[in-house]
C-alpha cells in the first residue's frame, strides 16, 4: 500500500468517524428536543414565551422581549412549585429552546427562535 493511499484511507475512515458523531449528536439533540416537547406544561411555556408581554404582567428589571420573562412570573402562571417549574425551565434550556439570562439577582427565560428553527426542521426530515 502507498503512502497515499493509506492517507486516503485514514482520511475515509476519520470521515466516516465524523459523519457517525455528527450524527449521534443530532440524534442526542433531537432526543433532547423531542423529551422537552414531551410536556404539555413545556409547550404551554415556549406558547406564552411567544407573546411575553401578553401572557405576563409588567417587570420592573427587565424588558420581556429584550432579557426574558422573569422565572417568578412563568411558575407562578404555570401553576407548579417552584422546584418543579425550575425543572421544567431547565429542560427547555438543556434542550436549547429557551434561552436563560440571569440580571439583578433574577433569571428571565425567553425563547432560542434559531433553535426552535432547527429544531422544526430536523423533525421535519424524519
Amino acid at each position: 500500500m502507498s503512502a497515499i493511499s493509506a492517507r486516503d484511507d485514514l482520511h475515509d475512515d476519520l470521515h466516516d468517524d465524523l459523519q457517525g458523531d455528527l450524527q449521534g449528536d443530532l440524534n442526542d439533540e433531537l432526543e433532547s428536543v423531542l423529551k422537552a416537547l414531551a410536556s404539555s406544561r413545556r409547550l404551554q411555556v415556549l406558547e406564552w414565551l411567544r407573546d411575553p408581554v401578553r401572557h405576563f404582567p409588567p417587570q420592573e428589571h427587565a424588558d420581556p422581549i429584550e432579557h426574558g420573562t422573569c422565572n417568578l412570573f412563568i411558575v407562578d402562571k404555570l401553576g407548579v412549585s417552584q422546584p418543579a417549574g425550575s425543572r421544567h425551565l431547565k429542560v427547555l434550556v438543556d434542550a436549547g429552546l429557551v434561552t436563560a439570562t440571569r440580571r439583578r439577582g433574577w433569571t428571565y427565560y425567553r425563547r432560542h427562535e434559531p433553535a426552535i428553527a432547527a429544531a422544526v426542521a430536523r423533525i421535519s426530515q424524519i
